[in-house]
């Protein structure tokens, strides 16, 4: 207090003007370490660009969190015990944290974590897996092989001129609204973000967002969403990444010893039947309407032996009349199944429409 009693008045506003000058600096300091790095604005198609023409990274590892609200408020309750609760359990359709690494090669290892078990999924080029600890099920699909090499991300195509990609951004506004390519940072990544939408109504999607690295043009975020709300119903993120070699062994994967495989996708004649066989009972599918709002139809022939197969919808399902038959019905933010048995016939219709689109053409049919 003597102090401050002895200095000028001066001198007291210089020191107090000093202080206060070095508390702003700091908190702007402060702030710009811990502002996100953000790229600076660039047209849509240049940003396209930059990022297919981008040197692919030696190996990505990545932290990522999906989040899924597909099945919120499906009345899959009841259903806790069954098929029903089985898939509303389950890492990706409930939602989950994981990790992610691919090789320069294209393999690919997904690994999201449950309390019922992890699911993983991989890809090393040739045949793709996923594996359900909860149930321990192993779903192998070989990924049919085209010509030219398939060593993955070895090699890369010719990267679209800047006016070609132009020319196709115009030709999708003419069904869609674009975005510009907005700077973010995902991932403490530079980024940018477009966003899509449907010009046409009478769906349920609202659109879908896209989010890459700025420098090394690798996707950091993907997000689908419903007409009828403004928060993602689906949506894979980055939370951390790393760019660099991925030690080999992190794609080796055995099931666990009693594991049931089921092998997705075998072709017709590896049972043994002549192609007229499977062709005479092929499901048939039409679609009715057109664009986004169209509707799949499935209708399938049913044998006394194959009647009551289950191939529907989970029983557990909430139950619709569709002209006093009985038909499962899953609502989701994004689309709507329905499935029921007439005259030995199964239907399933698929749409990203409402319910109520979905059963007035059930009851057309």
């Amino acid at each position: 207090m003597n102090f401050l009693r002895r200095v000028s008045l001066s001198r007291l506003l210089l020191m107090c003007g000093l202080m206060v000058a070095l508390g702003v600096s700091a908190t702007a300091l402060a702030s710009a370490l811990e502002s996100p790095p953000r790229p600076a604005p660039k047209p849509l198609a240049q940003a396209i660009h930059d990022a297919l023409a981008a040197p692919s990274p030696a190996g990505v590892s990545a932290r990522i969190e999906l989040s899924n609200h597909l099945l919120e408020g499906a009345n899959l309750a009841s259903g806790a015990g069954g098929e029903a609760g089985q898939l509303s359990s389950s890492p990706l359709l409930a939602g989950a944290s994981g990790r992610l690494w691919v090789a320069a090669d294209g393999r690919m290892r997904l690994e999201l974590q449950a309390e019922r078990g992890d699911t993983q999924i991989l890809y090393d080029g040739h045949t793709a897996q996923l594996y359900d600890a909860s149930t321990n099920t192993l779903y192998r699909y070989a990924v049919p092989q085209h010509g030219g090499s398939s060593s993955g991300g070895a090699d890369r195509h010719d990267v679209p001129s800047v006016a070609k990609i132009e020319e196709a951004i115009s030709h999708a506004q003419e069904h869609a609204s674009v975005s510009t390519a907005t700077p973010a940072d995902i991932a403490g990544q530079p980024a940018y973000t477009v966003r899509i939408s449907p010009k046409e109504g009478g769906s349920l999607i609202g659109g879908a967002e896209l989010s890459w690295d700025a420098v090394h043009g690798v996707p950091l975020r993907a997000a689908v969403y419903s007409a009828t709300r403004g928060a993602p119903v689906i949506e894979l993120a980055a939370s951390e990444i790393s760019y660099g070699p991925v030690d080999s062994s992190v794609f080796d994967f055995t099931p666990p010893a009693g594991a049931k495989i089921h092998d997705v996708g075998s072709s017709a004649t590896d049972s043994g039947a002549s192609p007229s066989e499977h062709s005479s009972g092929r499901p048939k599918l039409t679609t009715r309407g057109h664009g986004i709002s169209a509707v799949e139809i499935l209708e399938e022939t049913l044998s006394q032996s194959a009647g009551k197969s289950g191939e529907g919808l989970p029983e557990e399902l909430p139950k619709v009349k569709i002209n006093g038959t009985s038909a499962s019905e899953l609502a989701t933010p994004l689309g709507t199944l329905l499935s029921f048995e007439r005259s030995g016939v199964r239907y399933l219709l698929l749409g990203s429409v409402s319910p109520a689109a979905i059963e007035a053409v059930a009851r057309g049919l």
